[in-house]
């Protein structure tokens, strides 16, 4: 994946977070969750792209 675009996605991520967190009025506990789990999956992503984890695909969560 070229830079451009891995800057390009996560400018979007950021603006779209940022719209959330200013113009949806929500609880700030629910904010707060919101932040990490995006932050979360963000690094998890970026750790995937850069092949520091392996393919997310195999991931599953639960039993």
């Amino acid at each position: 994946m070229p830079l451009i675009n891995l800057i390009i996605i996560l400018v979007v991520v950021g603006v779209i977070l940022w719209m959330i967190n200013n113009y949806i009025p929500m609880d700030r506990k629910i904010k707060s969750i919101l932040n990490v789990v995006v932050v979360i999956v963000v690094i998890l992503w970026l750790l995937s792209v850069f092949g520091v984890i392996g393919s997310l695909s195999g991931l599953r969560v639960g039993g």
